[in-house]
């Protein structure tokens, strides 16, 4: 079966759609995968649920989705950075399902594992509580929050062989294993294809089990939310 298409867009024609619930790895715009995003404007889709980490900001990664007016709802940890976000939140266009994120990550790591709900003590006593299922175990009160699983899942991996074997870059590892286990369908957005049996087994990360599309994008822009470096003349 071969799992590498010639772009981005190829690779979403015929599965996204109206309405969806999707999963976007990536921690603010570190590892998130900017060809998908950019296709996922381009279709036109909307009306589109998306799990992740935050929004991206303004014009770039998933803010791209929001100047568009392609997602009606968030459902994340952190929503900073974005005025557009927060324009849309205050004035009612945006729902927003607020997540602490180690539940976030979760929720997709259960629902990827076939777990439908877990029990946790994050969140009792606040908002993220509110409707919720409460339950005590040895005199602590838990929340119940269940498990994520999206129709797609959008991801970004540094290589990955022609079976899908995935090797991410450091940091950029972060969510990305999570949402692409959690989706029924995982798409993933590479810097470098290599052969079958070029990974050695210890150091793939994610198998290619979960993987069903390739695309290459070797020249990503990685934009870094907030450069900060020294004076080196002090």
């Amino acid at each position: 079966m071969n799992k590498i298409f010639p772009s981005a867009a190829e690779a979403l024609k015929d599965i996204v759609a109206d309405g969806q619930l999707m999963a976007v790895g990536g921690f603010g715009l570190c590892g998130i995968p900017e060809a998908l995003i950019d296709a996922l404007r381009d279709s036109g889709v909307k009306n589109l649920t998306v799990i992740s980490n935050n929004a991206g900001v303004d014009g770039f990664g998933l803010g791209k989705l929001l100047e568009t007016h392609q997602i009606k709802k968030m459902i994340s940890s952190y929503v900073g950075e974005n005025k557009e976000f927060e324009r849309q939140f205050l004035a009612g266009e945006l729902e927003l399902e607020f997540t602490p994120q180690g539940t976030l990550a979760e929720k997709l790591r259960a629902g990827g594992a076939g777990i439908p709900a877990f029990f946790t003590k994050t969140g009792v006593g606040t908002l993220v509580a509110e409707g919720k299922e409460l339950r005590d175990f040895d005199g602590e009160t838990y929340v119940m929050e269940k498990s994520l699983v999206p129709e797609i899942s959008l991801i970004k991996a540094d290589i990955a062989d022609k079976s899908g074997n995935l090797r991410f870059n450091m940091t950029a590892r972060n969510f990305n294993p999570a949402a692409a286990t959690a989706g029924k369908i995982c798409v993933v957005e590479v810097e470098r294809i290599v052969a079958i049996g070029e990974l050695a087994p210890d150091d793939i990360h994610l198998p290619g089990i979960y993987v069903h599309r390739i695309v290459h994008n070797p020249t990503p822009e990685k934009r870094i939310e907030k450069r900060t470096v020294r004076d080196r003349s002090v």
